[in-house]
């Protein structure tokens, strides 16, 4: 069990953002893309699942002065060093040659995305902004080589959509972390050096802006004049979905502010609300994606000469 907990498969959720290029790229009804589309999310759960393992390996000192971290597999001496590496570079080189087999710019994408992860876990996770900026970042390679392992062209708007939508729960989770630990009287510093230079009120101002750049760029998607043709969704009905979107970042927002989540993560599985909102919209987005033109005709059928 410690073994697993290592990889931290309640993270892997993070990874559902490689479906969205199967969905919006109307591949859903595709058997082939959805079974290359499953195996591209197992393998990011393998290159997630390492650099997890390696980031608990690196930051073990500091999660032994966190209230809840400290109970990972490493900070808490269930598994050594010698032997967590040992799972990590077995998982990292699963997943590298399964994306290989899968597709070369599947694979690149994959790579680029354990390089930056490296990156912030050994240096960059100690540069104020740039520590959120680049976990936005993480989750735009996972839309990238979503779509790449599927062959679609990647829209700007999935791009940009995710970006603002991950900097918000970027700022959230800081925003979690400086709570949980003031509320534990915990040194910031030792735990995160980053968090020194956050303060509540500034993470609050993040977190509003960001969330209000989400929804700003979620309607721009929904009402773009390709997106409404019908080379796109084929109708303008997805920004009807905009209240749910909405309550789903507000209900983020709410449970963040009152300390009763730790993160993205915690929220997507803790939470039934935000849960139920997702599911909804999701397959809202999905029936008017795949039978949004039909949807158009049947409510406004064409007028007979």
């Amino acid at each position: 069990m410690p073994y697993i907990r290592l990889l931290r498969p309640a993270q892997w959720s993070k990874n559902v953002f490689l479906f969205a290029g199967l969905v919006f790229g109307h591949k859903l009804l595709d058997t082939q893309a959805v079974v290359a589309s499953l195996l591209g999310f197992v393998c990011f759960c393998l290159l997630s699942g390492g650099v997890y393992a390696i980031n608990d390996i690196r930051d073990r000192n500091e999660d032994k002065l966190h209230p809840r971290k400290c109970k990972r597999p490493v900070a808490a001496g269930q598994i050594s060093v010698a032997s967590a590496t040992t799972v990590a570079i077995v998982v990292l080189v699963a997943g590298l040659v399964g994306s290989y087999t899968l597709s070369w710019t599947f694979f690149l994408v994959g790579a680029l995305y354990l390089l930056l992860q490296s990156a912030y876990t050994f240096a960059l996770k100690h540069v104020v902004l740039l520590d959120v900026i680049l976990i936005g970042v993480g989750f735009v390679l996972r839309a990238i080589a979503g779509a790449a392992v599927v062959s679609v062209p990647i829209s700007p708007w999935l791009v940009i959509c995710t970006f603002t939508l991950c900097l918000f729960m970027g700022f959230s989770k800081r925003r979690c972390e400086l709570s949980t630990l003031s509320e534990n009287n915990g040194d910031v510093s030792l735990h995160r050096k980053t968090l020194t230079y956050y303060t509540p009120d500034l993470l609050n101002h993040f977190t509003t802006l960001t969330a209000g750049i989400a929804v700003v760029s979620f309607l721009l998607y929904a009402t773009d004049a390709r997106t409404v043709s019908a080379d796109g969704i084929g109708s303008n009905y997805l920004v009807y979905t905009l209240p749910v979107v909405v309550y789903a970042v507000f209900r983020f927002a709410y449970l963040v502010e009152h300390g009763m989540v730790d993160g993205p993560t915690d929220v997507l599985l803790r939470d039934p609300p935000f849960l139920v909102a997702l599911i909804l919209w999701t397959i809202c987005a999905v029936v008017i994606v795949y039978w949004g033109h039909d949807l158009r005709a049947w409510i406004h059928p064409p007028v007979s000469g």
